[in-house]
């Protein structure tokens, strides 16, 4: 069927608008500083919002819950700005000149049939692997740095009437990661690694990581928050419900979203590149959809509808004593 002109025209003008361009740039550079960025306003702005909303819920479980969910941002944010960014721009710089960090075999492997390394799903995987695992390996650091910022967060914001949030900006790409780049390459040059990024190239391979980083942040987070002496005890049982919950529910809810959102996605990148056809930089910008689109679909499942739901059954969950098993975590 043919598209009316006019039709075609509002969305030529969404596909091209230049802040989307730097956005999914960004996405596409820098996939864990984007995530940490896109949580950390969702969870300033966003799930406090959703929380309050609740009704019939007690004020000091919703407080607790809203605090919950900025200390876990704010120190994914900074764990993100500090250990994974680095490894993202290392990896940047092998996209720019693989042949300065891998061997020759080695992109003629990965590339699997693509024209440039970049493109190829394989090698997208293979660097993808670095930024996912470590994201994994500091799951248990965030789960306690976040039960320790509850209570400073409790007595700093909720406990006084202005609450000023200041805008984290963040400038340039920061230095010396030539040597994180070389020993990147050297893992990738690796034939075990390239034979997995090409065999699990198209699988949900991702995403069973980052679920399981999730179910491991928040085991930690409700094994810490039992045990800690600054939360109060009143406050305890609500939030560790309220974070099981949300996880449990994000995580069903992830797999069911990227399935419904495949075809529609696909059908976007198609009208993004007849809309910018014969643009500069149009394959880091495809790249950069892909990569956002889990983060921007999960987040606002994650951050608008599930806090809603999560605060309402943690609420009655609290008062069932048969769910006092939390407390043995």
């Amino acid at each position: 069927m043919k598209v009316n002109s006019n039709r075609d025209i509002s969305f030529k003008s969404i596909y091209t608008n230049k802040a989307l361009k730097k956005g999914l740039e960004f996405a596409a550079s820098d996939t864990g500083l984007f995530a940490a960025s896109t949580t950390l306003a969702f969870s300033m702005l966003v799930r406090p919002i959703s929380i309050w909303a609740a009704p019939h819920t007690k004020k000091e479980n919703k407080k607790t819950a809203c605090a919950k969910s900025i200390a876990s941002s704010a120190t994914d944010f900074l764990l993100t700005l500090g250990l994974i960014s680095p490894v993202a721009n290392s990896i940047e710089r092998i996209n720019s000149n693989p042949q300065n960090y891998l061997k020759p075999e080695t992109i003629k492997n990965l590339k699997n049939g693509s024209k440039k390394l970049v493109h190829s799903k394989a090698y997208e995987l293979a660097t993808q692997i670095f930024k996912i695992g470590l994201r994994s390996l500091i799951a248990i650091p965030k789960a306690v740095l976040t039960t320790a910022g509850m209570p400073i967060i409790m007595s700093r914001v909720f406990q006084e009437k202005k609450q000023p949030q200041k805008e984290i900006s963040f400038k340039g790409k920061p230095k010396g990661s030539e040597k994180i780049a070389q020993n990147i390459g050297k893992i990738i040059d690796k034939k075990g690694i390239q034979d997995f990024a090409k065999k699990h190239k198209d699988s949900n391979f991702i995403l069973h990581i980052v679920s399981a980083t999730d179910a491991l942040t928040t085991l930690t987070f409700i094994h810490e928050t039992n045990r800690s002496k600054k939360i109060e005890e009143k406050n305890k049982k609500a939030v560790m419900l309220n974070a099981g919950i949300s996880t449990a529910l994000s995580i069903m809810c992830s797999y069911i979203a990227d399935s419904l959102t495949n075809k529609p996605l696909e059908k976007f990148i198609e009208n993004y590149k007849r809309a910018n056809a014969g643009q500069p930089g149009v394959n880091k910008q495809i790249k950069g959809i892909r990569n956002a689109k889990p983060i921007i679909l999960v987040g606002s499942i994650y951050y608008m509808l599930i806090p809603f739901i999560s605060t309402l059954l943690a609420e009655k969950a609290e008062n069932c004593p048969k769910l006092d098993i939390i407390k043995k975590l």
